[in-house]
């Protein structure tokens, strides 16, 4: 009975187990097959991955070819806030999504490119997918910042290229330094840069790329670093325990020899252990900055250099490693892969750099590690360069100077931040009106006077006036060129040595082809500005002379038409007009029919009514012109060869020195600044594509304006239109008139200054934010200047520029022992002749007039007289 029992038993044994044991078979069986033909399935798996890898690559190709590029262009007061560039970084972040559906992972990225090539101390793009641009173009950074579609890239193959990939190294759940925003970020990067050279090939680029982190290889992440802090509690505790115990004397060694001898049990006096249990590990400090979902991306950082010259590349590599360096903290940016003796093996070898080319080519995102980062993390590169970022000079910045070159105007010596030192100047066409400002012997002049002499020898026509005539001496020997001799002329009245040569120039001389009621205007607004007269203050004496330089000048054009030059009257026969009844009746019938109806009314009405007296305000000034021999001689001659407009259209260079700055220098200086500004504006009648450029440089602006304030402010305010520019020097803005200063400083393309005391600088700094300061400013070196110039349309600067010393800049030029030869050319351009010969003539002028009314009758003839002067 009980065998019988027994083999049923086993009998339902069996035929229960008999699946399960077939199961056991078939696996051992697949597993000897597995082991038998493992190289088959090895096959088989590699062919699905080359498939499924090679359609991944064809599909992420497919959407990086949709990709579009955007540049963006900050201003130089740029300045966003922390939760600006936030905004900016959720903008990337999202854009990188917008991607069709079947795209693989590795094309959904947004890439940051900053690149220096030249053009510009650092380049700001943004690629990404062509459905992320509506996204992308509207920044968070309002108008501070230009968003503008971008052009593809083409780089010419350079000789030396090296390639390197960075990935964060330390603990992974720690966060980079938190970089503040002022000194900007990108500063280390830009200042890796700044020694940069386009001749010899050198280029720079720093690509990031940015996508959302992936859900599922975050989780296992999570996972992965909650167990490992858990293990390390644990093992924490353990050693914790072990100590406890230790310290309570049961582990130690002579409490265990103890108890063998004695051989009792542990007394139940001593003391309770309770040993540690480990404690709950807290999500938030286990996970660090991979704690939330929220911001977390995944980035990635490549980084190319190349350039044509060995070794500029490999060191531009080690500078931006340094810049880097700046953003470590728990983490840090480290150069992927290893070193082996004086090799390095990385993205520029194998097996690594055939990847690293397809996604610098593609913008593919596939770090080799995860690099998780939060938003907050990359603030420094989210946006452009700021206010808070010090940018080199580069020469597509501010241009090389070139010498002889007419389009280009010498601003002084620009020092690189690798020392290098370059002549630097500005487009002469965009160099409207320029401002030097600074202390007695800082440099302004020296700098107007060598930019001078380079726009001379460019070609270029221009005026100097210097009221102390130091600038002549200094910048004759390197003018006394033979193709330059020709085109100088030299208006001095300082009248100096034994035999002084005098230059002439008649104010209502008619000679020229100028229009009657602009050289009346002229003569009697510069008198009035001089003279501090207006329509309030001086009525009588403006209404006086007008009249009376009508009647000369309607005089002048009859003996002009007579073909009688010579017996124009000066300004000195205003005297005789209004006090010799002899002369006025002959004048008046020798005008008859060219003053209109008004004037003519008011000498047969309104004259005889007049006191003597009344004529005195008019005639003292006059007077004081007539006592000095010198200026005697120079408004006194009857057809003066000076002519500011055709100096002008002729491209003459014309230096000016009125001879100091007393009351009847000013009245001069008025009376020439009056008749450039009638002779600027008497260009209307050409075409503008027909008016040649021309310069006119005023020294000691202090000077100038106190004889000719509104006359000086009219220039900063319309020469622009003429195609005339001004270049102005004084040692302060605010002991200038008002009306000359607002326009200088509104108009000013150039705006300069050297060391001086702060207040006086204040002026200056305030037009450029305070930066640098006044006490920056004030602290320059001797021949230093702080300065903002207009290039492409753009202020640069204000940068620092060295002045040039004429001595040095044009050492090549100089001709010092042709000197004497352009003196006499200059003199004898500008018409001069001995001093007393002069004055001897201005004496008998009156003389002259006089005979050519008594001579003169209406049968007149109509064809105006042929233009004289430069020629």
């Amino acid at each position: 009975m009980d065998c019988a029992a027994s083999c049923l038993t086993a009998q339902a044994i069996a035929s229960a187990s008999g699946p399960l044991f077939a199961l056991f078979t078939a696996l051992l069986h697949a597993a000897a097959w597995v082991i038998a033909y493992w190289y088959a399935l090895a096959a088989a798996a590699a062919a699905a991955w080359a498939v499924s890898e090679a359609v991944v690559r064809h599909l992420a190709r497919k959407a990086s070819a949709e990709r579009m590029a955007l540049e963006l262009v900050a201003e130089r007061h740029f300045d966003p806030g922390l939760e600006e560039i936030f905004r900016r970084g959720v903008q990337l972040a999202r854009a990188s999504t917008s991607m069709p559906w079947w795209a693989p992972r590795r094309s959904k990225a947004v890439q940051i490119r900053l690149r220096a090539d030249g053009s510009r101390a650092l380049r700001y793009r943004i690629e990404g997918p062509a459905g992320g641009e509506r996204l992308l173009s509207i920044t968070p950074f309002g108008p501070a910042v230009t968003v503008q579609r971008a052009r593809p890239l083409a780089d010419k193959p350079r000789e030396h290229v090296v390639r390197a990939e960075f990935i964060l190294r330390g603990k992974p759940t720690a966060p980079l330094r938190e970089v503040p925003l002022d000194p900007d970020p990108l500063q280390p990067l830009i200042d890796a840069v700044c020694d940069l050279r386009t001749e010899l090939g050198d280029l720079a680029e720093v690509r990031l790329d940015i996508q959302r982190s992936p859900k599922w290889v975050l989780r296992a992440r999570r996972g992965q670093l909650m167990a490992d802090a858990r293990r390390k509690e644990r093992r924490e505790a353990q050693r914790s325990a072990k100590w406890v115990r230790h310290d309570a004397g049961e582990d130690s060694f002579a409490w265990q020899l103890q108890h063998l001898i004695s051989g009792k049990p542990s007394g139940g006096g001593r003391r309770l252990v309770v040993p540690p249990v480990a404690r709950r590990v807290d999500p938030q400090e286990a996970l660090g900055k991979l704690a939330d979902d929220d911001h977390l991306v995944r980035v990635q950082l490549l980084v190319m250099c190349a350039s044509n010259t060995q070794g500029r590349a490999q060191a531009r590599l080690a500078q931006l490693q340094a810049a880097f360096d700046v953003f470590g903290g728990g983490s840090r940016w480290a150069m992927r892969g290893w070193s082996v003796g004086p090799w390095r093996f990385g993205a520029d070898r194998w097996p690594s750099r055939r990847g690293f080319e397809r996604r610098w080519q593609l913008g593919h995102c596939q770090p080799p590690r995860p690099n998780w980062v939060r938003l907050e993390e990359l603030t420094g590169l989210l946006k452009p360069p700021t206010v808070h970022c010090r940018l080199p000079l580069l020469a597509a910045d501010l241009p090389t100077f070139e010498f002889d070159n007419p389009r280009l105007l010498l601003q002084g010596i620009y020092r690189a931040p690798d020392g290098r030192r370059r002549l630097v100047a500005s487009h002469a066409d965009e160099t409207l009106f320029e401002v030097g400002v600074g202390k007695a012997g800082g440099g302004k002049t020296e700098r107007a006077l060598a930019q001078a002499i380079g726009w001379a020898h460019a070609g270029g026509g221009l005026m100097f006036v210097d009221p102390h005539r130091d600038s002549w001496p200094r910048a004759l020997p390197f003018l006394a060129h033979d193709t330059l001799m020709q085109r100088i002329a030299l208006i001095d009245l300082n009248a100096h040595g034994p035999t002084p040569q005098v230059s002439c120039w008649n104010p209502l001389g008619m000679h020229q082809g100028q229009r009657a009621h602009e050289v009346v205007e002229a003569t009697a607004d510069a008198f009035a500005s001089a003279l501090g007269w207006d329509d309030a203050s001086a009525p009588r004496a403006l209404t006086i002379l007008t009249a009376a330089l009508a009647v000369l000048v309607a005089l002048n054009e009859t003996a002009c038409q007579a073909g009688q030059c010579e017996a124009q009257s000066t300004i000195f026969h205003v005297r005789a007009l209004l006090t010799d009844p002899l002369f006025r009746s002959a004048a008046l019938a020798g005008v008859q029919g060219r003053l209109d109806e008004e004037t003519c009314s008011w000498w047969q009405t309104v004259f005889p009514t007049l006191p003597a007296d009344s004529f005195a305000v008019v005639l003292n000034p006059i007077a004081r012109l007539a006592a000095n021999p010198v200026t005697r001689a120079f408004l006194g001659q009857p057809a003066g060869v000076y002519n500011i407009r055709a100096a002008m259209d002729s491209e003459m260079i014309v230096w000016v020195c009125p001879g100091g700055n007393g009351p009847t220098d000013r009245l001069i200086t008025a009376l020439l600044a009056r008749d450039l500004l009638r002779a600027v504006r008497s260009r209307r009648d050409s075409p503008e594509s027909r008016r040649v450029p021309f310069r006119a440089y005023f020294d000691e602006l202090i000077t100038l304006t106190g004889a000719a304030p509104e006359t000086i402010a009219a220039m900063f305010e319309d020469f622009r239109k003429y195609r005339v520019h001004v270049h102005g020097m004084t040692q302060l803005l605010a002991r200038l008139p008002t009306p000359v200063r607002l326009s200088l400083v509104q108009n000013a393309s150039t705006l300069a200054s050297t060391a001086g005391s702060q207040s006086a600088i204040a002026a200056v700094t305030a037009e450029w934010g305070e930066h640098p300061s006044p006490a920056h400013v004030a602290a320059l070196d001797r021949y230093e200047h702080y300065m903002s110039l207009t290039v492409h349309g753009r202020r640069v600067g204000p940068v620092q520029i060295t002045g040039v010393h004429v001595d040095t800049v044009f050492a090549a030029y100089a001709r010092p022992r042709q000197s004497t030869a352009l003196l006499r050319s200059a003199q004898a351009t500008a018409g001069t002749a001995p001093l007393d010969q002069l004055t001897a003539r201005a004496a008998d002028q009156l003389a002259r007039v006089s005979r050519f009314l008594t001579q003169h009758t209406p049968a007149l003839p109509t064809t105006p007289p042929e233009q004289k002067g430069y020629q």
